[in-house]
């Protein structure tokens, strides 16, 4: 499992180093952007990136431990795999570590913004439809590559909001690195980890 998981984080650092990338073209252009214009668009951003990772994380659950097996999975088992991996882990990656990271900066609109509170009406139910796809089509490919770029979006927009004063070179790479440590991890332990921690026999069999 652990071989598993390195080479999965490995697969994943160029991907995630380009989609940190493209965060900070972003943030380049729209670090003026007004706060509650920020706010509306992390609060696009976030509940996609809920439904893409929990139709990936259940998809992954289910193609590895179901699908050998040539049966359905436990539902209820599904949206519990499917939604801690999906709403704990997004918010982790797209508000907890942004978070920390406009604390070490010193930015003066912090501030956390949790989604399946703020705005539990739009966030739970997506996770809930993502889980019921990949119940009945599970794919994963195309879903992890979106997730991974729309994590990082998301957790730019976070800061993006905490942002007061233009910022340094030096800001820039802190943020890079925010961005890229608050996707790289959390997006392939939610999609492949968190999930394959329920099949690790079938996993190591294969390994």
């Amino acid at each position: 499992m652990l071989n598993q998981i390195i080479k999965e984080l490995k697969n994943h650092a160029p991907f995630t180093i380009f989609g940190a990338f493209t965060g900070i073209a972003v943030m380049f252009l729209f670090q003026k952007l007004p706060a509650g214009v920020s706010y509306n668009i992390f609060y696009v951003l976030h509940p996609v990136h809920v439904l893409l990772s929990a139709l990936v994380t259940a998809a992954m659950y289910e193609i590895h431990k179901c699908g050998m097996a040539r049966r359905k999975c436990n539902i209820f088992l599904l949206l519990f795999i499917g939604y801690v991996g999906s709403v704990g882990i997004a918010t982790l990656s797209d508000s907890v570590i942004p978070y920390l990271g406009e604390i070490l900066l010193d930015m003066p609109n912090r501030k956390i913004h949790l989604g399946f509170i703020e705005k539990w009406w739009l966030v739970n139910p997506l996770a809930l439809i993502g889980i019921l796809i990949a119940y009945f089509k599970p794919a994963t490919k195309f879903p992890h590559a979106a997730h991974v770029l729309i994590s990082t979006w998301a957790s730019l927009f976070h800061i993006i909001m905490a942002i007061g004063s233009p910022l340094n070179l030096l800001s820039y790479i802190a943020v890079f690195l925010f961005l890229f440590v608050s996707v790289w991890i959390p997006c392939c332990v939610s999609d492949i980890v968190f999930p394959l921690l329920f099949v690790k026999d079938e996993v190591d069999k294969n390994v």
